[in-house]
């Protein structure tokens, strides 16, 4: 969930992943059967939209899922087969805006009956009244990794079915760091020292800009006690009433950061345009990154491991946020017994979730596919090891009004604008402002 975190900040919504373009298709209509009953029909190619119009309904078809373009094809797989099985209609549509644009289709009656999206989205789209709760099985509840589900649930209620969970960890650079460092001092005293040698121009790569962002700073904050973004309610989820950016652990983690902006270990002129090849090739022995990192890393010949974050000194281990990727359901399908089969039968199927696993390779949320790929795969168990002692990120609607103001706080602390008591105090209270405005 790394650009889409940038919530505000970047204007992306919470888009995780930058969204390619997918082959187009014909609009699906039913065929008749000679008894004349509609027969399972779909485009067996996801349906791209013009440049970024939201896609268009057709209302012949029985049930449309938007997806993006990275998981339509896995997504359109299944589809098919649903449809299929079910004697119905199915088409798979890509949108570039999904949260925005489902959210408006569905006020005027032409949105999809099933979307696929971030867990953080559910508080904004609970109170839009724009998704429907979903009826899974206790048992099949159980299935899945405990932090998972629990990203899926807003007032206790569960909005959606899980398909994989991803956050940020340390990768380094094994032929130039054999073994990863368990503290943030041992992690600089080792890049320092590669740079002097001439075996590295700096010391960490981790996206900050300079607008900030706050995905990335949390687990400085997170790593002493009481730091955080909100506390909590009596029922254990996050209060929007309890903004602690600027709580003493919060004020701790920031000092850290404006350690690490006087050292030019964290710098402003890192963002997602540049942090990637700053690893990629060797600039930096480490990166702060998720998933979506590796690729790219592969594709440079770069021997990399993954470890958990390193831990701060007074503090603990910093804690990144758990992101959930999942399938909700429409509060306004156009048949909702359709999309909550599709949703609650389709979705925990363990040859769905690999599939689904084999775009972006972020770690399944069903425990038995999770098992499966991670005997095989070391990326995955270490992405999952680095993100165990994680809390999934906030998905109160409050929280569209912490990104902006605690990213930039951020970057101006690390930039020397600021120190780190005054300037997160600025934004406890541009934060509770935001939230009071609603």
């Amino acid at each position: 969930m790394h650009k889409r975190a940038l919530g505000a900040v970047a204007v992306t919504g919470v888009a995780a992943l930058a969204l390619s373009a997918c082959g187009g298709s014909s609009p699906t209509t039913p065929s008749n059967t000679a008894a004349g009953t509609a027969k399972a029909t779909t485009t067996g190619v996801p349906e791209t939209p013009s440049g970024t119009a939201a896609p268009v309904r057709d209302a012949n078809v029985d049930l449309v899922i938007w997806t993006d373009a990275d998981r339509s094809a896995a997504v359109q797989k299944y589809a098919d087969e649903f449809a299929a099985e079910n004697g119905v209609t199915v088409k798979v549509q890509i949108s570039t805006d999904t949260r925005q644009q489902f959210k408006d289709a569905t006020k005027v009656g032409k949105g999809p009956d099933v979307i696929v999206g971030a867990h953080d989205w559910l508080g904004e789209l609970v109170q839009n009244s724009t998704v429907a709760p979903v009826n899974l099985a206790s048992d099949v509840s159980a299935k899945f990794l405990p932090k998972a589900i629990e990203a899926t649930k807003f007032n206790g209620q569960s909005y959606g079915v899980p398909y994989a969970v991803e956050n940020i960890g340390l990768m380094y650079n094994k032929d130039l760091v054999p073994n990863p460092p368990k503290t943030m001092d041992e992690l600089v005293a080792t890049g320092e020292k590669l740079v002097k040698e001439g075996k590295a121009k700096q010391v960490l790569s981790q996206f900050v800009s300079k607008v900030g962002n706050a995905y990335f700073a949390y687990p400085y904050l997170s790593a002493f006690e009481g730091g955080g973004i909100f506390g909590t309610n009596a029922q254990g989820g996050y209060d929007p009433n309890k903004v602690i950016v600027d709580s003493p652990g919060s004020v701790k983690g920031g000092e850290v950061l404006a350690d690490l902006g006087k050292k030019k270990v964290l710098s402003t002129n890192v963002d997602d345009t540049n942090q990637d090849a700053l690893f990629d090739s060797k600039a930096a022995p480490f990166m702060i990154s998720g998933p979506w990192s590796v690729a790219k890393a592969k594709e440079a010949g770069i021997n990399y491991g993954i470890a958990p974050l390193p831990s701060l000194e007074g503090g603990g281990p910093m804690k990144p946020f758990l992101g959930v990727q999942m399938f909700y359901v429409s509060s306004k399908a156009k048949n909702a017994a359709l999309a909550q089969e599709f949703v609650t039968n389709y979705i925990p199927r363990k040859d769905v979730q690999l599939a689904l696993f084999e775009v972006g390779k972020r770690p399944p949320a069903l425990k038995e596919a999770y098992d499966e790929v991670s005997a095989t795969d070391p990326d995955v168990k270490a992405w999952y090891e680095a993100g165990v002692d994680g809390a999934p990120m906030p998905n109160i609607p409050a929280m569209n009004s912490v990104w902006g103001p605690f990213g930039q706080a951020t970057a101006d602390i690390i930039a020397g604008k600021a120190g780190a008591q005054a300037r997160l105090d600025a934004a406890a209270k541009e934060i509770e402002a935001n939230i009071a405005k609603g």
